[in-house]
């Protein structure tokens, strides 16, 4: 009985969590501390802090850690199956939505028109990150560097970041 109510309180999550993780952290407290009594306040701020410490989702990475200690392996399917479920369902319905409709003006309008907004919002990132990422030759020389690589040299991004990652190691200590 409990995969289910995992299922069914994650799948909550993940139906209201719009935005990721600032509104998803508190729907799964209101889940596992006040409705189901998985855990207490302590033991969620324990989860979350660990979660946090994490690469990737946060909600995720909550609900595998509570299926587990709620229900083993199988609580962990469960609750990730919950959470995940809600956005694969409208991720497939939005791609079949476009899929059949891709071809007309208006959804074609709105394809050219979100474009150039896209662009504008990584044109913003990089105005926000340039003043505190770019602050001496160093920084310069490496992005230059990892330019050449990735554009003209056509190096893997991957490489490229662990790349950096090592030089930095070596020589920006």
């Amino acid at each position: 009985m409990n995969l289910w109510y995992l299922f069914l309180a994650f799948a909550r999550v993940g139906i209201l969590g719009f935005g990721g993780g600032p509104s998803s952290v508190p729907l799964i407290r209101i889940e596992t501390v006040t409705n189901f009594h998985w855990m207490t306040v302590e033991e969620f701020a324990d989860v979350y802090g660990m979660a946090n410490a994490l690469p990737g989702p946060v909600a995720t990475k909550m609900a595998a850690s509570i299926g587990y200690k709620v229900a083993g392996w199988a609580g962990v399917v469960a609750a990730e199956f919950g959470v995940v479920l809600p956005s694969l369902l409208a991720m497939l319905l939005l791609f079949a939505a476009f899929n059949r409709f891709k071809d007309l003006p208006a959804v074609k309008g709105m394809i050219a028109a979100i474009k150039p907004v896209v662009i504008v919002l990584l044109l913003l990132l990089i105005v926000d990150m340039w003043p505190k990422s770019m602050g001496n030759a160093f920084h310069w020389g490496i992005a230059v560097a990892a330019f050449v690589l990735a554009y003209f040299l056509k190096v893997h991004q991957a490489i490229v970041v662990v790349a950096a990652l090592a030089f930095g190691a070596i020589f920006l200590r």
